[in-house]
């Protein structure tokens, strides 16, 4: 999503709050509980999820390795559900023409560092490039090159834009901030 006038653009920038993350988020929990419960089932001997005999199920190997698995597979849904709680990766990409000025802001992981902003002046970029990767994990990507700090992606990795998509933008970028186009 972009907000634009003739002086000033923002780009807001989606972070981990996506439904993809969500879903995974939730099945790795449910999956992982019910490991858990049915290692502690065949531990204790008693039946916590009726679909499964605990009888069948001896502690020494099978209940020990399903509840380690269990437990891992929590400590990664807690992990997922932090950085969807905390949406990590969001922020915006802000040009300001009349104040010749660009800003780039994320949200972090909380800490000392949580806010992540970049300015740079206008004059300190030099071009917008795209890179185009084709092959079984195509990727296209958009970078802003700045001087002496190398290039900076204004696209996020897993955003699934087609060559077509990722040209019109770059091209209104360009044209937005005024400098060239490179293609890789």
């Amino acid at each position: 999503m972009s907000w634009r006038s003739k002086r000033v653009w923002i780009e807001l920038i989606a972070g981990s709050r996506k439904t993809s993350n969500l879903c995974w988020a939730f099945i790795l929990f449910l999956g992982s509980l019910g490991f858990l419960l049915v290692g502690i089932s065949s531990y204790l001997g008693i039946n916590l999820i009726s679909l499964f005999l605990s009888q069948q199920i001896i502690f020494f190997p099978q209940g020990l390795v399903m509840s380690f698995y269990g437990i891992a597979g929590l400590f990664f849904s807690s992990y997922l559900w932090c950085t969807i709680s905390w949406n990590v990766g969001s922020g915006y990409d802000l040009f300001d023409i009349k104040e010749r000025i660009v800003c780039i802001f994320r949200w972090g992981f909380p800490g000392k560092n949580r806010r992540i902003l970049l300015r740079f002046l206008m004059r300190d970029i030099q071009s917008i490039r795209i890179e185009v990767k084709e092959g079984i994990y195509a990727r296209h990507a958009l970078y802003m090159e700045i001087r002496g700090q190398g290039a900076i992606p204004l696209t996020r990795t897993d955003e699934n834009l087609t060559p077509r998509e990722i040209e019109q933008k770059a091209a209104k970028l360009a044209y937005f901030l005024r400098v060239p186009i490179e293609g890789f």
